[in-house]
């Protein structure tokens, strides 16, 4: 079974060493000139104001985390009984001498290889597979472009090949029969702080997920129908949206068509999931996950037998590529930027060019909250952004991409669903006024769910949940759940905690109080002004005593 801590802690020791690896290696053969090629690209498409070596480090570190996941996915695929052959490692016993035994005969036959060929050769058996072959692309897969050395190459066999000298086991054994892949988020999220903080990675707990779905995926389902429905989450990191959202519109087809076949109804529920994100690896991941779930769902249990499906994710920044789908009343032309300007090598232009080029009818998302340091790509989000103010959050940017990319009401079309869960920080401080008083009056807001006071692992920032249509406002009020106290103590199931229990109890019964929450129906006028008050137990009456005095 998989011990996801102590994997995440072994690979996190070997990342540094393989980053040293690639770096070396590329300037000794050239790979340098390559990079600085596609910087000086990025330079002038405005897409970056970092000094070189910065850049740079980001580009190697998304390499080394390419080589060990890539290793990752093969040892999941062996040690599942996924692939026929054993090729690099495997449960400790027959397999993984199997394995060994490859190597030595690959040796032998090919005299001048090394264990980095050993390792190509393995990814591009792999690759060979329909159904795997767009994971491991050698266009956009940077692993192809930055290699290792033989020597780092070795490291890694040694790494997935250890075994436990007390035990005789292995160390590291991926074998799961419920083929459980959200380990995956730990690496994508873990694997390098210098990543985690650069794109501030943070997984979206699965209670949340389920809960932002439960108000926007569930009634868009009985708005639209599950014909031609569509789902995005722009920022969707390692998957857990679209995982979720895949593995409930599958089940809703089993449910409406039991005899179709299950491989078709898959498909049809990929079909339905999109998604975007700037990390290479993060789509990856996403990548290999929804190819497990769909596998599963179809009842496929080897590599070989699985259909060739087709997966609507791409590697971009939703902020900087795709068109804008907006009015022009609202303030950004029509037909503004409609052709993408620039793609990195990990980019695909065509992916991003079809997916973020469409309207949904449910977007949903946890978009990073840090500032943007950089800046020539501050520049550009600001030039594309109304709503970015001052010293903005990306979560004001990503806000309006939200709703950009969700349907609108149009005659007799009833408008999409947009879900998200982002920093707070917006309601109080400054840069958040233009959303707010410019922009949000005119979207249908439906629900404020104040979450700061609820415990949510990982998330030290105060959050909150908005709920919204895209179309101007039907009701003259907005459903709020207002909090008075946060967590008595750090709960033992996050998802029992005494706070989000109350959220999701009584978010349906305005009126409602209780230690923790307050649910009302509040004046829309209220979320037109800057700054936002979201106290319950009458701090929010409180603060309008006192304004009014």
């Amino acid at each position: 079974m998989i011990d996801r801590h102590a994997l995440l802690e072994d690979l996190r020791r070997l990342m540094p060493a393989l980053e040293r690896d690639i770096l070396t290696h590329n300037e000794s053969t050239g790979g340098a000139a390559r990079l600085k090629d596609e910087y000086r690209e990025a330079q002038e498409a405005n897409r970056t104001a970092e000094a070189f070596v910065d850049w740079q480090g980001a580009q190697v570190t998304q390499a080394a985390a390419a080589w060990l996941l890539t290793c990752v996915f093969v040892r999941f695929l062996e040690d599942n009984d996924l692939l026929d052959e054993v090729k690099l490692a495997g449960p400790a016993g027959p397999r993984l001498q199997h394995a060994k035994d490859r190597i030595e005969v690959h040796f032998r036959e090919q005299p001048r290889d090394a264990e980095r060929a050993y390792l190509l050769s393995v990814f591009d058996s792999v690759m060979r597979l329909p159904a795997v072959a767009e994971l491991l692309d050698q266009r956009h897969n940077p692993l192809w472009q930055m290699p290792v050395s033989d020597d780092g190459a070795r490291s890694i066999v040694d790494f997935f090949q250890r075994v436990d000298p007390e035990t005789g086991e292995i160390v590291h054994d991926f074998t799961d029969p419920d083929w459980d892949t959200r380990f995956l988020g730990d690496l994508y999220q873990d694997l390098s702080e210098t990543v985690r903080k650069r794109y501030a990675l943070l997984q979206t707990p699965e209670f949340v997920e389920s809960f932002i779905l439960d108000y926007t995926l569930e009634p868009a389902r009985e708005t639209f129908g599950l014909p031609g429905l569509r789902l995005i989450d722009p920022t969707c990191g390692s998957g857990h949206f679209l995982l979720t959202a895949f593995e409930r519109l599958f089940n809703a087809w089993s449910k409406r068509e039991p005899a179709t076949n299950s491989r078709h109804l898959a498909q049809r529920a990929l079909d339905a999931v999109h998604g975007v994100d700037i990390n290479p690896y993060a789509i990856a991941i996403a990548r290999f996950r929804l190819l497990i779930a769909a596998m599963r769902a179809a009842g496929s249990t080897r590599m070989k037998d699985a259909p060739d499906f087709q997966f609507h994710l791409a590697v971009g920044d939703s902020l900087y590529h795709g068109r804008r789908h907006e009015w022009s009343g609202q303030g950004v032309q029509q037909d503004a930027y409609e052709s993408i300007q620039h793609v990195q090598d990990t980019e695909d232009r065509d992916k991003l060019e079809q997916i973020l080029g469409q309207c949904y009818h449910v977007v949903v998302g946890n978009p990073p909250y840090i500032t943007v340091k950089d800046k020539a790509l501050n520049q550009a989000y600001r030039d594309k952004y109304l709503t970015c103010h001052r010293q903005y959050s990306l979560g004001v940017p990503f806000t309006e991409r939200f709703f950009d990319l969700t349907l609108p009401a149009e005659g007799n079309r009833p408008a999409g669903y947009v879900g998200m869960i982002t920093t707070n920080s917006f309601m109080k401080r400054e840069f958040g006024k233009k959303l707010i008083e410019e922009y949000l009056p005119k979207k249908n807001l439906t629900h404020v769910i104040d979450t700061s006071g609820a415990y949510i692992p990982g998330h030290g920032t105060p959050t909150v949940i908005l709920f919204a249509r895209n179309e101007t406002p039907t009701s003259d009020f907005v459903r709020a759940a207002l909090g008075i106290r946060g967590e008595p103590k750090t709960p033992d199931v996050a998802a029992m905690g005494r706070v989000w229990r109350s959220i999701v109890e009584m978010l349906e019964k305005p009126g409602a109080e209780n230690d923790f929450v307050t649910v009302v129906d509040s004046p829309r006028t209220l979320y037109g002004v800057h700054p936002w008050s979201v106290g319950g137990g009458g701090a929010t009456e409180l603060k309008d005593l006192i304004d009014s005095r």
